[in-house]
């Protein structure tokens, strides 16, 4: 097989992994408030876009426009839609994403996409256009490449429970509708899992940042990571003769393949090194990762993505020997695992990448990369905010470590784990500095009010001190003289009574 047809074949499977995923579980909720004869008690079945950002935890309550003929396929400047408001849009025309995006920059604040086509599934409650054939499968909101700008959530509503909604704004009423969102959380304790790759340079900074908030959440939350590579023999890369047909896209004889990161089959990382690295990963976490947290993992990938991420030094046992080093992970254990799992050159099963192929039925991954919570998947960017936060909604109301305690609702959640508090934003002060600053000013206009009592009554002494001074020289004159006319009224005295 030529390259080309290896390409073909690895693009092709590409497309069909993703045409029969099974539909992720549902984190969030849709109900209606206005009209209350629309209300259900349990809400309505809806399917969540695969990007844009949830706000966790929390809800999106607002009147609801509905677009109308508008497919908002285009950007729209209609000055009607005053902010905020859910957008209410048909589906079809153009991508998922492309319509969420133009009702993103019309000011929406969430959308719902109106399936115009029944699922045959529901053919007993869902009322069909004219000469209209229902769908086996459901529409899947999946992210077309481009959907790192949105911002805003957005769910589907399957037809039979959109055409209701249509019929009221029909009237000219109002309708009002609440989306929350919120992660199963049994109790004090949270699992997550990162579906990732070698090559995925999505995640490159998330998986240099994280290492952090994983320490710090400790064994509150349980890590357990994913590689993310395809079945060759489904994908046709084994040939009747049982050797493979897919050149270096796959390993164990066309059993594991990969994309080749670099799109040339000839030159640079191959899928079969991509594929070595994912079990090298895997076989680390299984030597180190029986914690939940796996920190050798962590420095390692850090250490590789430093020393090793290059086309050239990828695949060298040298240069990962060395960044096994630096994190710390005995390199000998790591290749004695891998051989021990069924190894990379024999057409039977590794048993640790057989489990990524098992897995990623199972969980229907369709998108790559992505972190589940609790079983669901998180939606958005691969951030440290938003899975720091879809972490910490996981947990039981009072059971949330301390570090989701003071991190979660910080406008900079990474800065305030990396230093244990919120940092302070630009043009406000800490509450402890406000408070030693006032004591600050207490004491320097208390020092100065006691300066100048003292001072002042330093003066008042002086001027009594001056008057003293002054009247002390009459009142002894005063009193010599009163003493002499005494002294001459006893000598009187005395010769009177002499006299006599």
């Amino acid at each position: 097989m030529n390259n080309a047809k290896a390409i073909l074949v690895a693009a092709a499977f590409g497309l069909f992994s993703i045409s029969t995923a099974k539909a992720g579980k549902v984190s969030s909720s849709v109900n209606i408030h206005l009209p209350k004869e629309l209300s259900r008690p349990s809400g309505y079945d809806h399917r969540e876009a695969l990007f844009g950002i949830p706000p966790y935890g929390g809800s999106i309550q607002q009147n609801v426009i509905y677009a109308g003929t508008n497919d908002m396929c285009s950007a729209t400047t209609n000055n009607d839609w005053k902010s905020p408001f859910i957008l209410m849009v048909d589906r079809g025309s153009c991508s998922f994403v492309q319509k969420v995006r133009n009702a993103q920059h019309a000011g929406a604040a969430a959308v719902i996409i109106a399936d115009n086509t029944c699922q045959c599934k529901h053919d007993k409650i869902c009322t069909p256009e004219p000469d209209a054939i229902c769908e086996e499968h459901e529409p899947i909101m999946a992210d077309d490449g481009s959907g790192y700008d949105i911002t805003i959530p957005s769910v589907l509503l399957f037809k039979q429970d959109a055409d209701p909604i249509k019929e009221v704004f029909s009237k000219k009423h109002t309708v009002r509708i609440e989306l929350g969102w919120s992660l199963p959380n049994p109790d004090g304790h949270v699992e997550w899992d990162l579906w990732t790759s070698p090559t995925d340079y999505v995640t490159t900074k998330f998986k240099s940042e994280f290492k952090a908030a994983v320490v710090a959440l400790g064994s509150a939350a349980t890590l357990t990571p994913h590689m993310y590579v395809y079945d060759g023999l489904a994908a046709k890369c084994r040939n009747e003769e049982g050797t493979s047909d897919c050149m270096n896209l796959c390993t164990n004889v066309g059993r594991y393949c990969a994309a080749d990161p670099d799109n040339d089959l000839n030159y640079g990382i191959s899928g079969a090194d991509v594929v070595g690295e994912s079990v090298r990963r895997l076989c680390l976490w299984k030597l180190y990762g029986d914690d939940g947290i796996g920190l050798e993992w962590w420095n390692y990938i850090e250490a590789f993505q430093d020393t090793c991420d290059t086309s050239l030094l990828f695949m060298r046992d040298d240069c990962i020997k060395l960044a096994m080093l630096e994190a710390g992970v005995d390199y000998d254990a790591v290749q004695q695992c891998v051989l021990n799992n069924g190894g990379l050159d024999e057409p039977e099963e590794n048993v640790l990448l057989q489990q990524q192929l098992d897995d990623k039925e199972a969980n229907g991954i369709v998108i790559m990369p992505v972190v589940y919570v609790n079983g669901v998947a998180v939606r958005g960017q691969l951030e440290f905010a938003t899975i720091f936060k879809a972490i910490c909604s996981g947990y039981a109301l009072g059971t949330e470590p301390n570090i989701c305690t003071k991190c979660s609702n910080c406008s900079d959640e990474k800065t305030c784990v990396n230093i244990g508090k919120c940092p302070i934003s630009d043009g406000t002060v800490e509450q402890s500095t406000f408070l030693a600053s006032m004591a600050s000013i207490v004491l320097f206009f208390s020092a100065i009010g006691v300066g100048c009592y003292v001072r002042q009554q330093r003066i008042m002494k002086d001027q009594v001190r001056g008057m003293i001074k002054e009247y002390m020289p009459l009142d002894m004159s005063q009193q010599n003289n009163d003493g002499t006319a005494l002294e001459q009224d006893d000598d009187d005295d005395d010769a009177q009574g002499t006299f006599t």
